[in-house]
């Protein structure tokens, strides 16, 4: 069954993250090192969270769909006693920008997607939940995501991120992967060809003619997300099969 989400529940989950990452960073030693994120610090995470949701309002709004500057990618950022209050103004401007945005007005992306602006909505939520995460790790213990926000958060890495490329894993594997997150009442089934990758539509799929399972993970859909996102490693699931195959749907 393929998972769908909404304005609705991507601002939800926007706000509730940015919030609780807030939270953190405003407790934690600026210069505490993000264990998830092993080349960064707490400062670092905050400016690059900040920053995307800079270079995200810079062209989410324009409605067309050419591709931005690269130059906007670029950012001065503020010193360490400014951040916090710089953060707080950034995420408040992104989600005061995503609450009044269409989400069919067309704006560009990377991905092999509609180019509308829901994209931006959707990939806003995700980018915060697992920097959220990664915030709270560098305390020492993290919430899991959200469960209806994980689930597409899976989709929108086997949809958007591997299709597109982004990935972080090895290029040469071949076969049929199954995830599953049966507290969710959620699977998906992968194909891959090398360098080629294809999620195919459940809905479709019938017993008779069900694709040949090389792997199968499951777990709870945060777990899930976390492995594909590299946060967390794919032993944590409950893995039968071929594993080399789950490596190459990391994107992170």
């Amino acid at each position: 069954m393929r998972a769908h989400g909404s304005k609705e529940l991507w601002l939800d989950s926007l706000r509730a993250d940015a919030a609780a990452f807030r939270a953190v960073a405003g407790e934690a030693e600026l210069t505490a090192i993000v264990p998830t994120c092993p080349d960064w610090t707490v400062l670092n995470l905050v400016h690059h969270l900040g920053g995307v949701y800079r270079w995200v309002r810079s062209f989410a709004s324009r409605g067309i769909t050419s591709a931005p500057d690269p130059a906007a990618r670029r950012h001065d950022y503020p010193g360490a006693d400014e951040t916090l209050t710089w953060f707080d103004e950034e995420c408040k401007s992104l989600v005061e920008l995503l609450d009044a945005l269409d989400p069919h007005m067309p704006a560009w992306n990377w991905a092999p997607q509609a180019k509308t602006a829901d994209f931006w909505h959707r990939r806003m939520a995700h980018e915060t939940a697992v920097h959220r995460w990664d915030m709270q790790m560098s305390q020492g213990l993290a919430e899991p995501l959200d469960d209806r926000l994980a689930v597409d958060g899976i989709t929108e890495v086997l949809d958007s991120w591997l299709p597109a490329g982004r990935r972080k894993g090895p290029t040469d594997r071949y076969g049929v992967v199954q995830l599953t997150a049966p507290e969710e009442g959620q699977e998906w089934f992968i194909r891959l060809r090398g360098e080629g990758i294809a999620l195919l539509d459940t809905d479709t799929l019938l017993d008779a003619d069900g694709p040949d399972t090389r792997v199968h993970a499951s777990g709870p859909a945060s777990d899930l997300m976390l492995a594909l996102w590299g946060r967390i490693g794919f032993d944590t699931l409950e893995v039968s099969g071929d594993e080399s195959l789950l490596t190459s749907l990391r994107t992170g």
